[in-house]
């Protein structure tokens, strides 16, 4: 056997390794947001508009896209204080985003002690969400918006402390159970 083909082979075997972790990590990650979303629109009685249905499956899909991505990111390539953190990599993500026209989804601190300025909540929906998203328990918090005739969805989801690493470099997080940060989603309603 050549050594391309050897080499093609052990490469083959790790990208197969490395589907299958992924595939794990977004099927364990997935479920647990898809459990505590779903809990959550339990208690506060969905609205039984399609539109709007239709979006938050939407944002729910993303928001296990963007969750799982930053577990993987943290767990491959977080191993030191000084790399660069696996939120710093989902704001740049979120950036590209808005940019791109497709939609907003901001990290927001929901403690006392959020370390950027740009992360603590900006509006009305924010404020209330982190409220209810860190003292009350739950998951996730929604509103629909209207702005220039147009509709949205704003959605906030909770993220609680997920990995050592966090603590890493956010010691005062440390057997914190409760939701520390989120994600703020702002989406135009799908037809």
């Amino acid at each position: 056997m050549r050594p391309q083909a050897v080499a093609r082979g052990r490469e083959e075997e790790m990208t197969k390794g490395m589907k299958r972790k992924i595939v794990m990590a977004v099927a364990m990650v997935g479920g647990l947001a898809g459990v505590t979303l779903a809990a959550s629109a339990e208690n506060a009685a969905p609205i039984k508009d399609p539109e709007i249905e239709r979006t938050r499956q939407h944002i729910k899909m993303l928001d296990d896209v963007f969750k799982t991505a930053v577990v993987l990111i943290d767990e491959t390539y977080v191993k030191h204080p000084s790399d660069p953190s696996a939120a710093s990599a989902a704001k740049a993500l979120f950036a590209a985003m808005k940019k791109n026209g497709w939609y907003d989804v901001r990290l927001i601190g929901l403690t006392d002690k959020v370390g950027d300025p740009d992360d603590e909540p900006k509006d009305a929906f924010e404020k209330t969400a982190a409220k209810r998203l860190r003292g009350g328990g739950e998951q996730a918090y929604e509103e629909i918006l209207e702005k220039d005739g147009k509709r949205y969805l704003r959605m906030a989801t909770g993220i609680p402390v997920v990995s050592e690493n966090c603590v890493m470099c956010h010691a005062h997080f440390k057997g914190d159970k409760g939701n520390i940060g989120a994600l703020s989603y702002t989406m135009p309603v799908v037809k």
